[in-house]
């Protein structure tokens, strides 16, 4: 039996279970939202065509408009002043949106700390007790976030300094670009920077370090809890939309029934 037969074979029988891990879209989906002076994106909203009407007596579809950056999505190099010169979400080759997963797990440092931060250290240890990153993973942050998904204000959790939520300091975010094993970053939260990553230096070091590195991050992530810290894999699907910055996308990981069971 080939690789892709054997694949699709486990697959069909459920030994290989796929995971959704992605929010889905709606109005109500939590965008992020930039302080003044700055312009803000949109979320999802939906026109209808026609449903079964006059307008279209036999058949319904809708008009969409949403932003690249909404829910569930793919930053492209081309997003940041580091990566303007690099790839849009079009131009990233397949193979990088494909690959091994290791899942750092900070779940009870969040629950204490909303603001924590990712250092270089901690992903030194993940590779003290798993060994090194393999070749073109993405490396998955979980924190527990997701849990916060239903709630918009729980999950933003601003106040007048402005919203709290776990990221990567400036130091680990230089450290994640500068491997060369890694093809990106996911997170549960609205996105790939902390919260209060506007006051690091540089702004928002995981935009400017990795995707002027011509890595890439994906967003609001769901089912995270579920995923094996090493022995899983991701795909990441966002639409090939031509000069673009970002794309929602649908992000799946592909798990051993086995390796599920005992994560």
């Amino acid at each position: 039996m080939s690789v892709l037969a054997g694949l699709t074979a486990a697959l069909s029988s459920g030994s290989v279970e796929i995971i959704d891990l992605t929010t889905p879209l709606s109005s109500e989906t939590p965008i992020l939202n930039l302080p003044q002076p700055f312009a803000n994106t949109v979320g999802l909203s939906v026109s209808p065509v026609s449903n079964f009407d006059d307008a279209g007596p036999a058949w319904a579809w809708n008009d969409v408009t949403v932003g690249e950056h909404a829910g569930t999505h793919l930053d492209a190099p081309v997003h940041w002043i580091t990566g303007k010169d690099g790839k849009s979400v079009d131009q990233i080759e397949p193979h990088r949106l494909v690959g091994p997963i290791a899942v750092i797990d900070k779940t009870t440092e969040v629950s204490a700390d909303p603001d924590f931060l990712l250092e270089p250290e901690h992903f030194e240890q993940w590779q003290e007790e798993h060994g090194a990153f393999p070749e073109n993973c993405w490396v998955i942050f979980r924190t527990g976030w997701a849990a916060r998904g239903a709630d918009a204000a729980a999950f933003v959790n601003a106040d007048d300094a402005g919203p709290h939520t776990p990221g990567v300091s400036a130091a680990g975010a230089k450290w994640l670009a500068g491997n060369a094993s890694i093809s990106g970053f996911g997170v549960e939260t609205v996105g790939i920077d902390a919260g209060q990553a506007g006051g690091l230096d540089p702004m928002f070091p995981v935009h400017s370090f990795l995707l002027g590195a011509d890595k890439y991050g994906v967003t609001s992530l769901r089912n995270v809890d579920r995923l094996p810290v090493t022995g899983a894999t991701l795909v990441v699907a966002p639409l090939p939309i031509v000069g673009g910055t970002g794309s929602p996308s649908r992000v799946y990981a592909l798990v051993e029934k086995a390796t599920v069971e005992t994560a």
